[in-house]
């Protein structure tokens, strides 16, 4: 019987996220799991079109991104309150969210992905999302599961 020790969870703070950390939390709770909650940030450009962020500039807006994922990280946690005595850790990446997924999977040694099959709202988002689902499962040496609506 499959009974996963470390478990992935990644977030966008979506309805399809909160349905997959649920899941995972549900899971943790059975087999007595760790669950690692993961969001994924924009790479933040030093430059875009002709206009040009000083380094310290650009320093100081990545410290108050980071600083607001964790406030939204621990909002997220909260909502699942009745958990609160699993061992659940969050980390923060920057880049290619399936890229970054993948790259938590292997740091971290993760038996089990747990995912929402899209995140946010409206089409383009849908698509893109769906696309993160797809490379995750694609790409993941463990295994994936696929929350759906």
């Amino acid at each position: 019987m499959f009974a996963p020790r470390k478990i992935l969870v990644p977030t966008d703070y979506s309805a399809y996220a909160d349905k997959a950390l649920r899941q995972a939390l549900e899971l943790a709770k059975q087999f007595n799991s760790k669950v690692y909650l993961l969001h994924v940030n924009d790479v933040i450009r030093e430059c875009v079109a002709d206009y040009c962020v000083d380094y310290a500039s650009l320093q100081r807006v990545k410290e108050e991104v980071v600083e607001g994922t964790k406030q939204s990280m621990q909002k997220e946690l909260a909502k699942f309150a009745e958990y609160k005595d699993l061992d659940v850790t969050f980390d923060i990446r920057e880049g290619d969210p399936g890229g970054e997924i993948l790259k938590e999977q292997q740091d971290k040694d993760i038996d089990l992905i747990v995912l929402g099959a899209h995140g946010k709202t409206g089409f383009i988002k849908h698509l893109v999302m769906g696309n993160v689902a797809e490379k995750v499962v694609r790409g993941a040496k463990c295994s994936v599961l696929l929350v759906r609506e």
